[in-house]
């Protein structure tokens, strides 16, 4: 990994596309950063989506076992 994260300075002045990928990699690596992150803080508030919908179907079935004995 350390072979692709060369200093710009050790590139040489006249390669500029050399240059252009290694600051196109810079920032696609804080793009994809980002995007795991919002990947992330997504899953939590799914979980908590999902316990809330699991607590409703308890509810709802709570209630019907409630009514039929009652």
């Amino acid at each position: 990994m350390t072979s692709r994260k060369r200093k710009i300075t050790d590139l040489g002045k006249n390669d500029e596309t050399a240059i252009a990928l290694e600051v196109h990699e810079e920032i696609c690596a804080l793009r994809y950063e980002n995007i795991e992150k919002r990947l992330e803080s997504g899953s939590k508030r799914f979980a908590r989506v999902e316990g809330m919908i699991i607590g409703i179907y308890v509810l709802i079935i709570g209630t019907q076992v409630i009514s039929q004995v009652m």
